[in-house]
């Protein structure tokens, strides 16, 4: 249960390899009535606060900087997956404010809604699960997800390997979560299974 989830709702967490289509799941869940906050938007907002700009610039160095001062999102993806202490150090910079952007649009939510969402491609890893009253895992075969990084991101079979070496191994993600929805490339399926998994979600989490 987390610490922070308002009682009356409840925070559930998204996770799954990559390529499973966890942003297509949210964006059922959005259509379903729930309040989404999807991490990478958060943290495009946070990297263009001139603050936060000035303290990666500082840590990264000038290999991140676009030309026009800003970050180049690009670059520094590919230094941080390089280097795990520039990570973290990028990690302490900005999840404090990525977070304070997530609590303030959930207390923003309408009445109405029926739980909040946390999109997040590495919920597990920096330990965002424990904001989560509920974590539904998305269980997509690799050749599809293959398929999908192959046609949106133009990585091969190694590439996707190496990516998910780097991160928590999909048994011990599928192990953490508490739901699972399987996705094997039927829009209806999914759908129906997503919404299951909510209302499950719901009925075993609201306030007795």
């Amino acid at each position: 249960m987390s610490e922070h989830a308002p009682h009356d709702r409840p925070v559930i967490g998204i996770a799954g390899g990559i390529g499973s289509g966890k942003s297509t799941v949210a964006h059922i869940l959005r259509r379903l009535g729930c309040e989404v906050c999807v991490s990478d938007d958060a943290a495009r907002a946070v990297l263009d606060a001139p603050e936060v700009r000035a303290a990666v610039l500082a840590r990264a160095g000038p290999r991140v900087a676009a030309p026009d001062g800003s970050i180049d999102r690009a670059a520094l993806g590919r230094a941080i997956f390089a280097d795990a202490v520039l990570r973290a150090d990028v990690e302490r910079i900005m999840h404090p404010r990525i977070e304070a952007r997530r609590r303030a649009q959930f207390a923003a939510a309408p009445v109405s809604t029926r739980a909040f969402i946390i999109d997040a491609p590495l919920l597990f890893e920096v330990g965002l699960e424990r904001e989560c009253d509920a974590v539904i895992f998305v269980d997509t075969p690799r050749p599809l997800r293959l398929s999908r990084v192959s046609a949106t991101r133009g990585w091969d079979d190694a590439e996707l390997a190496r990516r998910e070496a780097s991160q928590l191994p999909l048994d011990e993600k599928r192990r953490r979560s508490s739901d699972v929805v399987a996705n094997s490339g039927d829009p209806s399926a999914l759908e129906a299974s997503v919404a299951a998994a909510l209302e499950a979600i719901i009925a075993r989490t609201a306030p007795t």
